[in-house]
């Protein structure tokens, strides 16, 4: 997914709109709901591009779809809508959960691993690997790989810990060879 600077640029307005009411979890909850209908039904996206439908129809589209959504959310996306960067509602949902999460000291792990984590494996996942990172908590996400003989992968942003078996077999074999 490629970073839109416009996405940013709303998502931060949206931000500081929601810290200045005090609603940034009802909008963070709100966002994560447009995402999801936005990904799961690619069918809403295609309509907003449609040029066969007018701006207030697509308002109207967005209205019924998104009921009791929050009003800076909804009109948030109207404006998205009047700008023709309807493209962008995945990505502005995006911005402004990282930078909820980002306020709340927390950030996303997608942990691989060979069978399902337990809350307490996550609980001290999460203890280890923060302060690694320079959050408080993190935001764990469970990804359970097969192909993996033991251990685990984590990803936080844009920075990898590769605890897996195979990769101390690499390292150990690696080592050998010197």
């Amino acid at each position: 997914m490629s970073k839109s600077t416009a996405a940013a640029r709303y998502a931060q307005a949206l931000f500081e709109l929601a810290v200045k009411h005090g609603q940034t979890d009802q909008i963070e909850e709100d966002l994560r709901t447009v995402r999801q209908v936005f990904t799961q039904t690619p069918e809403l996206s295609q309509l907003l591009q449609s040029p066969k439908w007018s701006k207030d129809q697509k308002k109207q589209l967005i209205e019924k779809s998104f009921s009791g959504i929050s009003e800076h959310v909804l009109n948030t996306m109207y404006i998205l809508i009047d700008r023709r960067r309807n493209n962008e509602m995945v990505e502005l949902a995006d911005e402004y959960i990282n930078r909820a999460l980002d306020a709340r000291g927390t950030a996303v792990a997608h942990v691989s691993s060979a069978t399902k984590l337990s809350d307490a494996d996550k609980e001290a996942i999460s203890a280890s690997f923060a302060p690694q990172v320079g959050k408080q908590r993190l935001d764990i996400h469970n990804h359970v790989d097969s192909a993996l003989l033991g251990g685990i992968r984590i990803r936080i942003g844009n920075r990898i810990f590769d605890g897996t078996l195979r990769n101390k077999l690499n390292r150990l074999e690696r080592e050998l060879k010197r």
